[in-house]
């Protein structure tokens, strides 16, 4: 696997404000999208069952800093990057780009966590062999 994983979104008409520019919540929508999509060409989910109940990623930062607008037809490519793999914690990095140019670069720590009915959630280690996939894609 690379150290990085890649994909593409067009901007949707519905992603834009009334300027026609890409709205700033879209991106953090297109960050979840990419994690998602790229648990998944792990192996993985974010929401899994195992013996205990499940195993998920509640987010506890957030943020995005925009270099450069986009509009409704551009494609954006998106690059994520593991920056940082801590013993309950994954630091994921954004980087957007439309056509060669910078867009904008997000960031997002997620925890592992046990989900158990009528509880709250509890931060678990991150198991191994999930460890070792998002080891994978660490510059």
């Amino acid at each position: 696997m690379a150290a990085s994983f890649s994909s593409s979104r067009r901007v949707e008409f519905r992603d834009t404000d009334a300027a026609g520019i890409v709205h700033f919540s879209t991106f953090y929508d297109w960050m979840e999208e990419i994690e998602h999509e790229f648990l998944r060409h792990c192996g993985e989910s974010v929401m899994q069952a195992d013996g205990g109940g499940f195993v998920s990623w509640p987010r506890v930062h957030t943020s995005c800093d925009y270099q450069s607008a986009v509009k409704f037809e551009d494609l954006v490519d998106v690059e994520l990057s593991v920056v940082k793999l801590g013993t309950s914690s994954v630091t994921y990095q954004f980087a957007f780009r439309c056509q060669g140019r910078h867009v904008a670069r997000g960031k997002v720590v997620a925890v592992c966590c046990r989900i158990e009915s009528n509880q709250p959630p509890r931060t678990i280690p991150i198991p191994d062999g999930f460890r070792q996939k998002l080891s994978q894609v660490m510059p």
